[in-house]
């Protein structure tokens, strides 16, 4: 069969058989595309693509300056595609199991946010609130829109998709808890326990509960419709911007700092990991990693024996 034909059955299957979220399949598409394009390979007869077949493809991943880890999830597209044909009885084996592949990576660790920086950023976004004495005006509710997201992302280190894709249904204002439908559609309930976090959040509710009514979703753009998650990073940047922030702020970093200040202040790394919703430990422990780094700081320049002299 003609290979073609094979990767649009495989994307079908992807789509509608496996439910893949949005994310996902747009990587699939791309990586299929790009594999298509790949020495007219699209034309060939999927017993023609053998190791030899993928080892050049490999070769050529490289060849193109890709980043490691953009080369693995590549392959990993690609690995699950020849799984999909061997499930199918379309080929007797997946040529991936003749093969041995390791893609080393290098591993950065995640950014953080200074605490100064966030501490600079909330007195900026609550002075605004507090100049803006027309509580009916549409700045007045885009300005309690926006600190309630600064707030929450603070608060529970949510994924910026988890904030942009919730349900009113899942966000109960009374006692803070808040269900989250996660990676995997693994679901996860994290409670919001700061005060001010609830106050904002339940302000930002009263200016916005008929749009939230009719669309369902939490968190509402000038259209009354869902806010995306470009709406999101466009506003921290804004923010970052106007309130003189020097460091480069995203919404994933409000995620990583939240996870290494827990971590600093001695939460056992398994409640962080449930809390950021990672199916394995491995994935939280990137964050002990930091807090290294900052246990070397805070010794070097800390610690009382650097004051001490003895002479000889």
């Amino acid at each position: 069969m003609i290979i073609d034909k094979l990767l649009k059955d495989f994307f079908f299957h992807c789509q509608f058989e496996k439910n893949l979220n949005p994310k996902t399949l747009n990587a699939y598409t791309i990586d299929i595309k790009q594999f298509k394009a790949f020495n007219n390979i699209e034309t060939l007869s999927i017993n023609d693509v053998d190791k030899d077949v993928l080892k050049e493809y490999i070769r050529h991943l490289y060849s193109i300056d890709l980043k490691p880890k953009s080369i693995k999830r590549k392959l990993a597209t690609l690995k699950s595609f020849f799984n999909y044909l061997e499930f199918e009885e379309i080929i007797l084996v997946s040529p991936f199991r003749k093969m041995r592949i390791s893609i080393k990576e290098q591993k950065s660790l995640p950014k953080t946010i200074d605490i100064r920086n966030i501490r600079k950023l909330f007195k900026y976004v609550y002075k605004i609130k507090s100049n803006n004495k027309e509580t009916e005006s549409f700045s007045y509710k885009t300005i309690v829109r926006d600190i309630a997201i600064l707030e929450l992302l603070f608060a529970t280190g949510l994924r910026v998709s988890e904030v942009s894709n919730m349900k009113y249904s899942n966000i109960d204002l009374s006692s803070g808890n808040i269900r989250i439908l996660g990676k995997g559609n693994k679901e996860r309930t994290i409670q919001i326990c700061d005060q001010e976090v609830k106050l904002i959040l339940k302000e930002y509710f009263s200016l916005f509960k008929d749009e939230i009514y009719k669309n369902k979703c939490f968190f509402i753009n000038r259209l009354g419709n869902k806010l995306s998650e470009q709406s999101i990073s466009n506003m921290i940047k804004k923010y970052q911007k106007n309130a003189n922030v020097g460091q480069h702020l995203t919404p994933h970093m409000f995620r990583h700092s939240f996870a290494t200040m827990l971590l600093e202040e001695g939460v056992d790394i398994r409640y962080i990991q449930g809390m950021l919703g990672h199916s394995s430990i491995s994935t939280t422990q990137i964050y002990t990693q930091i807090n290294m780094k900052q246990q070397k700081k805070i010794l070097s320049t800390k610690h009382p024996r650097r004051n001490l002299q003895f002479i000889i």
